[in-house]
C-alpha cells in the first residue's frame, strides 16, 4: 500500500442483507456533501456506502504519493471488510468515476455493474494537473475554490441551491492540501483509454450538458468504448451530477443497478429504442419520476415481459389499444416499436383497417395518417 491508507466510509442505507452499492467522490467533494441527498433517493434495495479521498471528508490526509490504482485496491479492500467475497455496485463521480475503471479493469469480477459519472477514461491535461498541485501546495485549497465553483456547477446552479453548493464548497476548502495535491498528481497519471474494451461489465455514463472537464464526448467515448455501456446526458448540469440533480441520478442508478429495474429498462430500450428511452429518461424530473419508474417496473418489467405472448403479438394489441382510445402521440412511438418486434408495414395496414370495423373509421382514418408518417421515416 502507498500513501492512501484506509479510507474511510459513510453508510448512507444500513441494510447489510441488500446488496452492496459504493459511491465514490469527486476530487475536492466527501462523501457526504456529494452523495448523501442522491443516496437518500434510492428506491431500490441496497446497503449503501460513501467513501471518501484521503484527506477529504472523514479520511486521514495521504502518507504519501497514490494513484488511482492505489485508490481502486483500497475501495476494493473497504468492500471485502462489508463483504468478503461478494461482488458489488460501483458508482463514481470524476475521480470516483476514474477508480470505478480501475475497478473495473483489475478486479472485474467482484463489480457487478458500474455507473461512472462526469468523468473520463483520461481527464484533463498533465501539465495542467501538476500546476494545480503546485498551487495548492503553495496557497492551499482556498486558491481552486473560484475555478473549482465555475466547473462544478451548470449555470443558476450555485444560486437556487445555495446550500447544496456552499456544503461541496466548505468540503474544498476543509481538504488537506497536501492530498488534494497528491490526487492531482494520481489523475496527471491516469490513462485507461487503450484499455476500454476489456470492460465486459454493464457500465452506465452519465453525462453533465454543462461540464467542461469532462464533458459529454468523454463519457460518450467510456460507452463507446467498453463492451456494454450506456450513454445518458443530463441537460441542466455540468461536473457533480449527484448533487446538481440527485433525484434523476438516483433514479439512473436504481435503473441500472436493481435487478427489477434494470431488466424493465433494458426490455424498453429494446421495444422503443435506446434513443427515444435514453431522451425520456434524461428529461425525467422528480415531479416525472414516479411515474417512469412505475411504467419500467410494471409496464415493462412485468407485461411486457410476460411469455404468455410473443412481443410482436403485445405489439398488435398495444397499436390497436392506442387507436380506440385516440393516444396518438404515443401511436408513432408504438408504431415504430412494432416494426422493431417484426411486423411488417403490411401488418401494420391490416390491423388498422381492422380497427376500421371496430374502433370507428375516424380513428382508423387518424391511425393510417400516423402510421404513414412513421413508416415513412428512415429505418
Amino acid at each position: 500500500m502507498r500513501g492512501t491508507d484506509v479510507l474511510t466510509a459513510t453508510t448512507f442505507t444500513d441494510a447489510p442483507g441488500r446488496p452492496l452499492l459504493l459511491l465514490g467522490p469527486s476530487l475536492g467533494t466527501s462523501a457526504e456533501t456529494l452523495w448523501a441527498v442522491c443516496a437518500g433517493r434510492l428506491h431500490g434495495r441496497y446497503h449503501v456506502v460513501g467513501w471518501d479521498l484521503p484527506g477529504h471528508g472523514r479520511s486521514a490526509p495521504a502518507t504519501g504519493p497514490f494513484t488511482v490504482a492505489d485508490l481502486a485496491r483500497e475501495v476494493l479492500a473497504l468492500a471485502e471488510r462489508i463483504r468478503p467475497g461478494e461482488s458489488f455496485a460501483y458508482a463514481g463521480d470524476s475521480l470516483g468515476g476514474a477508480v470505478g475503471l480501475q475497478l473495473l479493469l483489475d478486479a472485474p469480477a467482484r463489480v457487478s455493474a458500474a455507473a461512472l459519472l462526469c468523468t473520463g477514461a483520461k481527464i484533463g491535461d498533465v501539465p495542467a494537473w501538476h500546476d494545480r498541485a503546485r498551487l495548492v501546495r503553495t496557497e492551499g485549497t482556498e486558491a481552486v475554490v473560484p475555478g473549482s465553483r465555475e466547473r462544478w456547477f451548470a449555470p443558476g446552479f450555485a444560486d437556487s441551491t445555495a446550500a447544496v453548493a456552499e456544503a461541496l464548497v466548505g468540503a474544498l476548502r476543509a481538504a488537506d492540501a497536501e492530498s488534494y495535491a497528491r490526487a492531482c498528481e494520481a489523475l496527471a497519471e491516469f490513462d485507461v483509454r487503450d484499455r476500454l474494451a476489456e470492460i465486459a461489465v454493464p457500465v452506465l455514463a452519465v453525462a453533465g450538458g454543462h461540464d467542461r472537464p469532462t464533458p459529454p464526448d468523454s463519457l460518450a467515448a467510456i460507452a463507446d468504448g467498453v463492451l456494454n455501456g450506456r450513454l445518458v446526458v443530463l441537460d441542466g448540469v455540468a461536473h457533480l451530477a449527484p448533487a446538481e440533480n440527485p433525484e434523476v441520478v438516483a433514479f439512473l442508478l436504481d435503473q441500472h443497478f436493481d435487478e427489477e429495474r434494470s431488466a424493465g429498462i433494458a426490455v424498453r430500450r429494446e421495444v422503443l429504442g435506446p434513443a427515444h428511452v435514453d431522451r425520456a429518461t434524461a428529461g425525467t424530473t422528480a415531479f416525472t419520476r414516479d411515474f417512469q419508474d412505475m411504467i419500467t417496473r410494471y409496464a415493462w418489467a412485468e407485461i411486457w415481459t410476460r411469455p404468455g405472448l410473443q412481443r410482436r403479438e403485445r405489439s398488435l394489441i398495444t397499436l390497436t389499444a392506442l387507436i380506440a382510445l385516440g393516444h396518438h402521440e404515443e401511436l408513432a412511438m408504438h408504431v415504430r416499436a412494432a416494426r422493431t418486434n417484426g411486423l411488417t408495414d403490411d401488418e401494420i395496414k391490416e390491423l388498422i383497417l381492422q380497427t376500421a370495423i371496430y374502433c370507428g373509421v375516424p380513428a382508423a382514418n387518424t391511425a393510417f395518417r400516423i402510421a404513414q408518417r412513421v413508416l415513412g421515416e428512415p429505418r
